[in-house]
């Protein structure tokens, strides 16, 4: 059993169907986007910038917010062609982020693959593997 996100893809999405999932960013993930990117800005390192800005504390990295996108379209085998976000507020470490994606219908070859994938276990779907078995990291 896969992803329901990847299951709902095969069977079939329809307009205007979209998902629902959160997720908790931690300091250490946004450091090791810091650490993957170069982005060092001080406002996600050090507490004077953040003071001098007006946060109430360090901030996470946005575009680690912005690629909970990825999620969905890693399930659905989607790839973007562009990207436009708009940060509406800071996100701090341990926040909780809600992500609503409504998605572009896969075509019949793109279900027919997902399936056959899914039959065969799903290996490279990590997420997959968490669902179904929490233990993996």
């Amino acid at each position: 059993m896969g992803n329901p996100i990847r299951e709902k893809a095969i069977k079939g999405l329809e307009a205007g169907d979209s998902f629902v999932y959160t997720r908790t960013f931690s300091k250490e993930e946004s450091m090791a986007f810091g650490d993957l990117t170069n982005d060092y800005n001080p406002v996600h390192y050090d507490r004077r910038w953040t003071d001098g800005k007006g946060f109430r504390d360090l901030i996470c990295h946005g575009l680690l917010i912005g690629g909970m996108i990825c999620e969905f379209g890693g399930q659905v085998g989607w790839l973007a062609t562009g990207m436009n976000f708009k940060f509406l507020h800071p996100v701090y470490f341990n926040d909780t982020i809600l992500c609503r994606v409504t998605g572009r219908l896969p075509l019949e070859k793109e279900k027919q693959i997902l399936s056959r994938m899914l039959s065969e276990g799903d290996s490279s779907n990590k997420l997959a593997q968490k669902i179904y078995n929490p233990n993996i990291n």
